[in-house]
């Protein structure tokens, strides 16, 4: 009896040691994929800036996020859209969405154009922020759409909502959207800031699961060797001299 349990518990041990080592080995590759992502985002940045003609050209432009772009269009005011609950340096308010009409085509880009604070009082007010008529030139780097919050029940339509569905609003705008967005960047410019942080890859809790994983694999392996293996030899050692050895 007491040779198949310890069969049982060498085989669960194994089998524990080597699961919990692989997981610890898969969050170092997810921590070096990050690290790649990291460092691909940041080269991104020192590139060239694509103007209208070069963003139109890609077959995926989402490809080149993080890229900078010096676009020139017509700010279409009437579809702003203040996203809820979005924070900057510390702060909570909104972050205002307007798309852009770019010069020379009919396609459209979704900007984000900075945060703005709210009025706490007349939670329903939006604020006044200057939008210049004609065309513009805006300075900016592709970045995906606005991430999404968690919120209770559909995307509304008016111009405060807690998130923007990009397929959704084309539909309701009607205009030909690009997949990606412009984070728009530079100087504040009025009640706009524009402090937009790089992604975070949150490389250190990948490395930080993958100590738990490898240090949980050599607390199995040591009770596996204490109990089962020293702990045994030194009882019979005691109870049959050393020739029980």
């Amino acid at each position: 009896m007491s040779r198949a349990r310890f069969v049982v518990v060498s085989v669960a041990a194994a089998l524990t040691v080597a699961a919990t080592a692989s997981l610890g080995l898969w969050q170092l590759d997810r921590a070096a994929q990050k690290t790649a992502l990291e460092a691909s985002i940041r080269s991104r940045a020192d590139l060239p800036a694509w103007d209208n003609r070069e963003l139109l050209a890609q077959a995926d432009p989402a490809s080149g996020a993080y890229r900078p772009v010096r676009l020139r269009g017509q700010w279409l005011a009437q579809h702003n859209v203040f996203l809820d609950n979005r924070q900057m340096d510390g702060r909570v308010g909104f972050f205002l969405v307007t798309p852009l009409r770019l010069s020379g085509s009919d396609r459209a880009v979704l900007v984000q154009r900075g945060w703005v604070p709210r009025d706490f009082n007349d939670r329903l007010r939006v604020p006044e922020v200057a939008t210049p008529p004609g065309e513009v030139t805006v300075n900016g780097r592709l970045a995906p759409p606005p991430g999404r919050l968690y919120q209770f029940g559909e995307t509304g339509t008016g111009p405060i909502r807690q998130n923007i569905d990009p397929a959704a609003y084309r539909l309701e705008t009607g205009l030909a959207l690009l997949d990606p967005s412009v984070q728009q960047t530079g100087d504040d410019e009025g009640p706009l800031r524009r402090h937009w942080p790089l992604p975070a890859t949150d490389v250190q809790k990948h490395h930080g699961y993958a100590f738990q994983w490898f240090a949980l694999c050599a607390l199995v392996a040591g009770l596996y060797l204490w109990f089962q293996i020293i702990q045994p030899r030194r009882q019979r050692a005691r109870l049959h001299g050393p020739d029980a050895r």
